[in-house]
């Protein structure tokens, strides 16, 4: 977990859309099995193969601090699943006012719901926070959408085919700045209020807000490079695909095509994001609050950045 390629391997397996299927029996078996590995009750015959399949379905899901089961949609293995069709609305071409504030709500509405089912829950949050960082994440995408929008079709000075092709870029701007909203507006009580800094033992040092920026400054960062292959790559993709003689002759495959798309860009953009730092971050104690550096002798702690 020290390294890219390290994460990376491991939130592939974060991110399996097949977890989604293990039943709940399955999921207490590998429970249970982690737990008799921890107290040393094994039973005999059991290999090192079905200890890290245990695992993986445990880290896909459950979540870390609360030890609850996370809702299937808003898991980061159902994301692509859940996420490439909203994706694919976003990326229509033509788009009316009407169905670009529809779906820059559906985008926003799921990734608030994912930002929060995967945040830092060492410290409870009420859902009237919930609720504002939800409306200010909706407000701010859908402005920003629907205003570039405007700006794009008054613009006389580019041809309709020009015009039509920034218009397919309009998404990203507007999705990447509301993703940084929609983190910092969602999990802002772990501003106020800290995040939990454990020692190298797990043990709870102190609560930190200079960790909970920490955590949130990468949260949202991965949520800037998150949209760039999803919303950028396929409007260059299609614009290319839509010149061939295969979908000139046949532009009912044009939506397939561009979902199929968008499902490989997701497939690869998630996993690149989601690793760029470590679920459980380190920091030096000396970086935080003077009271965390005097109740331990560690030099460094770790936190739940959160995904």
């Amino acid at each position: 977990m020290t390294s890219f390629y390290g994460r990376f391997r491991h939130f592939l397996d974060i991110i399996d859309p097949r977890t989604l299927f293990v039943t709940e029996s399955r999921l207490k078996e590998a429970v249970q099995l982690l737990e008799d590995y921890k107290h040393g009750t094994l039973p005999p015959g059991v290999t090192n193969k079905e200890l890290w399949g245990a695992q993986k379905i445990k880290q896909a899901i459950i979540h870390p601090d609360t030890n609850e089961t996370i809702f299937m949609p808003f898991r980061m293995s159902g994301y692509i699943p859940f996420g490439t069709p909203i994706v694919v609305g976003l990326l229509l071409p033509n788009q009316t006012i009407a169905s670009t504030v529809f779906w820059q709500w559906l985008n926003q509405s799921h990734n608030a719901c994912v930002n929060y089912a995967n945040r830092n829950a060492t410290k409870p949050s009420p859902t009237s926070k919930f609720i504002q960082g939800y409306l200010g994440a909706v407000i701010s995408a859908v402005s920003i959408a629907v205003g570039l929008n405007v700006l794009v079709q008054r613009a006389n000075k580019f041809t309709p085919a020009t015009r039509l092709l920034i218009q397919r870029f309009v998404p990203f701007p507007a999705v990447a700045s509301a993703n940084i909203c929609n983190v910092v507006l969602m999990r802002h009580t772990e501003l106020e209020e800290g995040i939990d800094v454990l020692d190298n033992n797990g043990n709870i040092v102190g609560s930190s807000r200079i960790a909970a920026k920490h955590a949130l400054l990468e949260t949202a960062l991965t949520r800037v490079v998150l949209p760039m292959p999803i919303l950028v790559l396929p409007p260059i993709i299609m614009s290319i695909l839509e010149k061939t003689s295969l979908l000139r002759s046949r532009p009912r495959m044009v939506l397939p095509v561009q979902s199929l798309v968008c499902l490989a860009a997701f497939g690869l953009a998630l996993p690149l994001a989601i690793s760029l730092f470590p679920q459980m971050s380190e920091i030096e104690t000396s970086r935080l609050e003077p009271e965390i550096a005097m109740a331990t002798p560690s030099k460094t702690v770790i936190y739940n950045k959160g995904l």
